[in-house]
């Protein structure tokens, strides 16, 4: 935030953010485990496409046929994922963990990481990577908000206006705690409104609008592009993807009142999970995602922006998703503290709003 050094640093921007529930069969850690062709990943919701054509669709298809390797998918907000993996920590059943952040910190201050730095990760920004090698950005994102652009022609600008009485039961935002993009609007808040205090303020004053609790972030864009709510969180790689088959969806970025519109990096950042039951089918999946390909199409397909920067995208989602930039300042949470404090920080959200 502005008006503290602890929270949060102004940077140029640093690129950096997830699909829905599936059965899991459980693949536990028996003596023969290291030798089933299969890898299981825990995610945060996004990278997988309504319909089948979502970046981990692909990639996980194209690693399917080159390795032999099954990809045993589960999904779920940021949080959760990672709650579900403390929970198994006796009995690990993910492979590889994908989360934002900043749930990979805390997954990795829970014990549930090992090091392993993938091929290419020296491609990959230092912001966008641990230093001990516990975790790699795979697909960067920025954090944002969507708007019905039929019902709403306008985007609303400031946070300010949302507390408009024409948004009561019109809005919605995924739980903080739970959902990495919920967690987000609480960091926004505090950088916008320059402190914890008055972000909470403001988010007591929006609960009056608020439709309730979402736990996945994902699941807010359809009920938006139907006009059941006006407007929601999301992150841009997410919610560009969604806009390809929901088409009343429109993204944009609030600003404080007399400021402009800010955002953050939100990487899905990837980790290779610790006792992983598939430990080596892990690191070749991670090796694969951070391949170039794999990279080249995370924003032709994805609706992203590659990890590594030595992969330049020109195909017409990259310049569109260039554009919606354009004029966005970008600033750089403090990981760190969040990851300390974060309990505390929900928790004052959850008093502020009496969630």
């Amino acid at each position: 935030m502005r008006t503290s050094s602890k929270f949060v640093k102004p940077i140029a921007a640093v690129v950096g953010s997830l699909a829905l529930a599936a059965g899991l069969t459980a693949c536990g850690g028996s003596s023969t485990a290291s030798d089933e062709k299969v890898v299981t990943v825990y995610s945060a919701d996004g990278l997988k496409g309504e319909k089948g054509d979502g970046w981990y669709d692909k990639v996980f298809a194209d690693f399917e046929k080159q390795t032999g390797i099954k990809v045993k998918y589960v999904e779920g907000g940021s949080g959760e994922m990672v709650q579900r993996a403390v929970r198994e920590k006796n009995n690990t059943q993910a492979d590889v963990i994908v989360t934002l952040p900043p749930f990979i910190q805390q997954a990795d201050s829970k014990g549930l990481l090992q090091a392993y730095t993938p091929k290419g990760a020296e491609q990959v920004d230092g912001a966008d990577k641990a230093d001990d090698g516990k975790w790699t950005s795979v697909v960067n994102n920025y954090f944002g908000f969507i708007h019905n652009k039929q019902q709403l022609k306008e985007a609303p600008k400031t946070w300010e206006e949302l507390l408009d009485a024409k948004y009561e039961n019109k809005l919605q935002y995924s739980t903080p705690g739970v959902a990495g993009d919920g967690t987000a609007v609480v960091i926004k808040a505090m950088h916008d409104f320059g402190g914890q205090e008055p972000a909470m303020e403001y988010l007591k004053k929006l609960q009056a609008n608020n439709v309730g609790p979402s736990s996945s972030t994902s699941k807010l864009a359809p009920k938006v592009d139907k006009g059941e709510i006006l407007v929601a969180n999301g992150d841009v790689q997410m919610n560009f993807a969604q806009s390809k088959s929901m088409p009343n969806l429109a993204i944009w970025f609030p600003a404080k009142d007399g400021s402009k519109p800010t955002s953050f990096a939100l990487p899905y950042a990837a980790g290779l999970v610790n006792k992983a039951p598939h430990s080596e089918n892990g690191k070749k999946l991670l090796d694969f995602m951070l391949g170039e390909q794999a990279q080249r199409e995370v924003s032709a397909i994805g609706g992203g922006f590659p990890a590594r920067k030595d992969v330049k995208a020109t195909d017409a989602n990259a310049i569109a998703l260039a554009k919606l930039m354009e004029g966005v300042e970008i600033f750089e949470p403090n990981w760190a503290d969040i990851d300390k404090n974060l309990t505390a920080y929900v928790d004052a959200w959850k008093t502020a709003t009496g969630s």
